[in-house]
Order: structure tokens, then C-alpha cells, then sequence
């Protein structure tokens, strides 16, 4: 299974995109139908998708 990497920001902070494990670069609403599917692993937090979850990632550019 896949997992989160990397992420892209917007200029107002917000996830555009995400980088996976084997290097794909994926928009928000492909990795939620993705994760919704299970083939890929967004990491724990409780309370389902949220952008501070992905605070400590590093991001794609």
C-alpha cells in the first residue's frame, strides 16, 4: 500500500497535492478517493482527513 510522503501547498496554506510513495504526485480529492478505497494510507489521526495532520511533511517543491 502506498503512503503520503510529501505535500504541495497553496499560497493560503491549504493541500493541492500530495507525493506518494512510489513518486506519484496526486491532487487532495484523488488521495481521499484513494484512501477511501484502500490503496493508500493517509497516516492516523482520529478524526479522518485533516490538513494538520500532514504538518511535519515535507513538501514536494
Amino acid at each position: 500500500m502506498e503512503q503520503i510522503v510529501a505535500v504541495q501547498r497553496n499560497e493560503a496554506g491549504g493541500i493541492i497535492n500530495f507525493e506518494t510513495s512510489s513518486g506519484r504526485i496526486i491532487s487532495y480529492r484523488k488521495a481521499v478517493m484513494e484512501a477511501n478505497e484502500g490503496t493508500l494510507q493517509f497516516p492516523p489521526d482520529g478524526e479522518g482527513e485533516s490538513d494538520d495532520q500532514f504538518e511535519q511533511y515535507p513538501s514536494i517543491f
